[in-house]
């Protein structure tokens, strides 16, 4: 028995050769095979209404069919037995964190498309829908603009910008054939240290409750079904960003070699309406969007009966999600999310699936995960009724995304992926996101003419500048895209300058009139990147203090911090004249370079509070006891 049994009783629980070769034509037209027994398929008519062609379907659909639609299995799992797509009409395929399997949209296109091949050799030929985790750019293909992380986004202030950012990135992820993201994650971060603080929009629901409309509206579009855009994911539901620092549960057999996390897939302790207030807020205005899914978060929530996994919370997901909120979307569970609900397996798909768990991200042993659910609904554990709501959820998506009519890429967008237009709108992201929290004797904007020493970890560093989620999980900070870095950008911006160049200023500073000390974390994405896990600590490397004492005791200085949340940096400050947080800008670090020069203005504002000291974690605007470095909103601005 699982060990939040007694708290799942105590709550009510409502309710993928040789299609290939078309790949080259502009719009792939194809000829689908009408199973034997559809005569009459209205699920096959296009002109029918979509609630008509999903019941039709459903009525010719074995359990095990159904079952197969509500799995989704990663393509390591399956490339060495496509035909199980066919065999066990499974439903769904991701790539998930790992390493970018195609460097070419083609090339993803055309793996996309053999798998897809095998869905629809099925005997009712129903698509495959394929999701990455494009959460700010295509970071699975070499070549995509990247932008700033939602952190950066949320210090710009500006939803329409990040709107336009998600219509970017669906058209460049929708062209290399992938159909989904698995974005925005609409979490409210209210402790720094906890590893996902960068893929929130901030400490204030009222940021996420502003963005999570526009974001989910850019990725999906006007129409779900051109080739521009992508079934969007309100993630983590719910209250991921809530737990508690030392709390995490992931079994650690579960973990990266090496790794502890401490707040990633904690415990939230809160009351429900704090819940409803600061966490739930944000997927009511996706829901309201129409957000086409949503991704249950591995973290558990003690609303004073215990803690519960929230993957195992049928109040949470079947009576407020679906029911209060009227979200008619899927609900999709994280990675290998439903095997932590108990350590009997039959039990936690039982009560994950009762809970209202429409799809499963297994992600590997799958055969497993469809013969346990199958086995549940003949002995009655899971209803059919429960089946058919879940795959009739998941069919409408699939319907809505005219995979039905149109099951192959149609990567005519290729050409524009990484194009001019696209980093334009990239750096104009970046460079509103700059906040700009020290200015003394008004250093900065600066000239452009000036002899400049640049020194620090993140002056010539794509990765590190790119973050997490950018070409694998955890990121790198070998780049293995192409983009400019800040140091780049900065020649670009202002090529009058006189750029001398030290990533630890070992070289003499000679007669430069400035100093530009990039400081930055290494990249890591969940709980690896907790603080105190591991080698992600929130504080200034050796090396960049050093940098910043060399360079800012000899000259005026700027210091820019590349992060993904604030970072201790009150010891370093005493002969630092300006201050700037970058976030995680992304590929074009021109925008770094913008308001550096006063090309643009410094206009963002802190969205997350900054302190004088990790162990002030966690601080939130509105607390009893708030002696931060920085406040939450904090912002000097520049005129250009």
């Amino acid at each position: 028995m699982g060990a939040h049994l007694p708290a799942v009783l105590r709550r009510p629980a409502v309710l993928w050769t040789a299609l290939i070769a078309a790949l080259a034509a502009a719009v792939v037209t194809v000829l689908v095979v009408v199973p034997d027994d559809a005569s009459e398929a209205s699920y096959l008519d296009p002109d029918a209404p979509v609630a008509d062609r999903v019941a039709d379907l459903l009525g010719r659909m074995t359990v095990a069919e159904k079952v197969g639609q509500m799995t989704q299995v990663a393509v390591p799992a399956i490339e060495g037995a496509p035909e199980d797509i066919a065999e066990l009409g499974i439903g769904s395929l991701l790539n998930g964190g790992a390493d970018a399997l195609h460097d070419t949209p083609e090339g993803w296109a055309a793996m996309i498309d053999g798998f897809q091949a095998e869905a629809m050799d099925s005997r009712l030929s129903i698509p495959l829908v394929y999701g990455i985790d494009a959460v700010h750019g295509n970071g699975a293909l070499p070549g995509a603009v990247i932008f700033p992380h939602n952190i950066g986004l949320g210090a710009a202030h500006d939803p329409d910008l990040a709107a336009q950012a998600a219509a970017i990135t669906a058209a460049e992820t929708r062209a290399a054939g992938v159909h989904w993201t698995f974005a925005p994650c609409v979490c409210v971060a209210r402790d720094s240290r906890w590893g996902r603080t960068y893929e929130s929009f901030g400490e204030d629901p009222g940021l996420a409750v502003e963005y999570a409309g526009p974001v989910v509206q850019g990725l999906q579009g006007q129409d779900l079904a051109a080739n521009t855009s992508v079934l969007a994911t309100a993630k983590h539901f719910v209250g991921d960003g809530g737990t508690a620092f030392g709390t995490s549960t992931t079994p650690n057999d579960l973990l990266p070699p090496g790794s502890t996390y401490l707040i990633d897939q904690g415990v939230m302790t809160i009351t429900e309406e704090e819940l409803r207030a600061i966490h739930l807020a944000p997927f009511k205005a996706a829901v309201d969007a129409g957000v086409g899914s949503v991704m249950a978060s591995f973290s558990s929530t003690d609303l004073g009966d215990g803690p519960l996994k929230a993957h195992a919370d049928g109040y949470l997901i079947n009576d407020v999600l679906k029911g209060e909120l009227g979200f008619d979307g899927f609900v999709v569970s994280d990675w290998q999310g439903v095997d932590q609900v108990s350590d009997d397996y039959a039990e936690a798909v039982r009560l994950s699936i009762n809970a209202g768990i429409d799809m499963v991200m297994v992600p590997f042993e799958y055969r497993r995960f469809i013969d346990t659910l199958v086995a549940e609904v003949d002995s009655g554990g899971v209803s059919e009724e429960r089946i058919d709501d879940a795959v009739g959820r998941i069919l409408t998506q699939k319907f809505a995304l005219g995979l039905f009519e149109r099951p192959f890429a149609d990567t005519t967008g290729a050409a524009d992926i990484g194009s001019a237009e696209h980093r334009e709108a990239a750096r104009r992201a970046a460079a509103a996101s700059q906040t700009l929290l020290r200015n003394d004797n008004a250093i900065l904007p600066l000239a452009g003419d000036e002899s400049i020493y640049v020194a620090g970890s993140g002056a010539d560093s794509l990765g590190r500048q790119m973050g997490g989620w950018t070409a694998s999980w955890q990121g790198s900070i070998e780049a293995v895209t192409k983009g400019t870095s800040i140091l780049a950008g900065m020649q670009e911006v202002a090529p009058d300058a006189a750029i001398t160049y030290s990533e630890n200023a070992s070289e003499p500073i000679g007669d430069a009139s400035v100093g530009v000390v990039v400081v930055a974390e290494d990249p890591y994405a969940e709980g690896v990147g907790d603080a105190g896990a591991g080698e992600h600590d929130m504080r200034v490397s050796d090396a960049d203090a050093a940098a910043i004492a060399t360079v800012c005791a000899a000259v005026d200085c700027v210091v820019i911090v590349v992060s993904g949340r604030p970072i201790e940096i009150t010891s370093h400050l005493a002969e630092v004249d300006a201050l700037v947080a970058a976030w995680l800008p992304g590929s074009e670090g021109a925008g770094v370079a913008d308001p550096l020069f006063g090309l643009t203005p410094y206009g963002g504002r802190l969205p997350v509070t900054w302190p004088r000291a990790n162990d002030q974690e966690p601080m939130n605007v509105g607390d009893a006891a708030y002696d931060p470095l920085y406040p939450f909103g904090f912002g000097l601005q520049t005129a250009v």
